[in-house]
């Protein structure tokens, strides 16, 4: 992209990168339905998926690709919880794809940032086998660094009053 490639040009490789660090890192690999679903994203589309879909990894894919053009990202979700627990647990693929993450809540905003945990924090989650998404991985941070990242999650109410705000 930085010499000039077409974004779309790299679009399977971008995927294939997403796909493949999903199974390295969370053991789930993007099914082809959802794969199709990602470039439909990508090209501007609307792609329906039902609750348990794989909403929430299929956005993964056109964000990484989009990221990388280096503009920045916004995904939209409908509450505050669901911008923090996306934020985590995608935010484990940008991360290790290279890309920043951060998430926009009402009067807070945050990095994504895997070393912020404590010993307790981390154990519980070693035990549970997953992560309690309350600010674990989440560093605190302005808005302006929030929105610097290359992908930032947030609700359509806070993009929306920040614009207007801006």
């Amino acid at each position: 992209i930085a010499s000039g490639e077409d974004i779309n040009a790299i679009l399977p490789e971008a995927f294939a990168l997403v796909r493949e660090a999903s199974f390295r890192l969370r053991g789930e690999r993007h099914h082809d339905v959802q794969l199709i679903g990602g470039m439909i994203l990508h090209e501007g589309g609307i792609a329906e998926m039902r609750t348990g879909e794989g909403k929430t990894l299929v956005a993964t894919l056109p964000a990484y690709l989009n990221g990388l053009t280096g503009k920045g990202v916004h995904i939209v979700t409908v509450n505050d919880y669901l911008s923090r627990r996306d934020g985590v647990w995608m935010g484990e693929i940008y991360n290790y794809l290279g890309l920043s993450v951060s998430v926009i809540n009402h009067q807070e905003s945050f990095i994504y940032d895997d070393s912020h945990t404590t010993k307790l924090e981390d154990s519980e989650r070693d035990t549970e086998g997953s992560h309690t998404i309350v600010h674990e991985f989440l560093r605190p941070c302005t808005r302006k660094e929030a929105y610097g990242a290359d992908v930032t999650y947030g609700t359509n109410n806070e993009f929306g009053f920040d614009y207007l705000r801006d």
